[in-house]
């Protein structure tokens, strides 16, 4: 009866150790599947994030940021004071249509005296049409009322026209540029041209006018802008090559002390204008 009894103990116990060793491996499986599972998912995840594909939305985006902003042209202008003047340019948002196009106030002055702008623009930043091999146009459009929008972006907000104001005072389209974004490594983040045949234009005899945009890495936009008669030849714009505006923060310090050559290049560009 002991023997009995301490034998049914014995594999009692060894039962016992048995169903235990399967529950263990059991839940060891579970644990490692559970796991996989979430490695799985993340793995997903974090290749569905980096392969995202950027939407056109996005690049028009991007576009408007990046236009933004004040950016001088006086770094060139003191390296070249009888092709370049000081110029400002300064652009902000100015309203949202209801097709998701930003539009932005643009002007642009002297350095020496920027809140006398000589010109002002509306820029409609928006998706390439689909036609199109592009990502991003930028349409530029008249101001109805200059006088009204003189230092648009340097006013508090509740000191300028109203974005729903601003809809209604977009007059004649007079230019649009056609962006494309950059290849990886290069030094432009967008760049792009109006059509070869440009637009309409009769200042200073001019039969139509060209525009190259580009927008660097680093901040910069560099604007070549230059108008043509029936003929072919320039009348007005620079013809060495664009503009380079720099953000302001970017100018350096010593070229801030070329004020002589520069104010000599702007009141140059003046008396050429009276």
């Amino acid at each position: 009866m002991a023997e009995t009894t301490n034998g049914g103990g014995n594999q009692g116990r060894s039962g016992s150790n048995v169903n235990g060793g399967n529950h263990n491996n059991g839940g060891r499986i579970v644990r490692s599947l559970v796991v996989k599972s979430l490695c799985a998912l993340g793995a997903a995840f974090l290749l569905r994030k980096l392969t995202k594909t950027t939407t056109r939305w996005d690049h028009s985006r991007a576009v408007a940021e990046a236009l933004s902003g004040e950016k001088y042209s006086t770094e060139q202008a003191a390296r070249d004071p009888m092709t370049f003047f000081n110029l400002r340019m300064l652009t902000c948002p100015a309203t949202v249509l209801a097709d998701g196009s930003r539009v932005l106030y643009f002007e642009q002055g002297f350095g020496r005296n920027p809140e006398k702008p000589y010109r002002q623009r509306f820029f409609k930043v928006k998706p390439c049409p689909n036609e199109m091999k592009c990502d991003v146009e930028v349409g530029s459009y008249a101001v109805r009322d200059v006088e009204e929008y003189r230092n648009f972006c340097d006013r508090p907000k509740n000191q300028r026209p109203q974005p729903e104001e601003v809809i209604g005072d977009m007059a004649e389209h007079l230019t649009s540029v056609y962006l494309t974004r950059c290849r990886r490594g290069q030094r432009c983040l967008y760049e792009g041209s109006t059509p070869t045949s440009g637009f309409p234009n009769e200042w200073n005899g001019a039969s139509y006018c060209t525009s190259d945009l580009s927008i660097l890495r680093n901040g910069e936009v560099h604007l070549w802008d230059r108008g043509y008669d029936e003929e072919g030849n320039q009348v007005w714009g620079v013809k060495e090559g664009p503009y380079e505006f720099k953000p302001s923060s970017s100018i350096s310090f010593n070229t801030y002390h070329s004020s002589e050559l520069l104010d000599y290049g702007d009141k140059r560009f003046e008396e050429a204008s009276d």
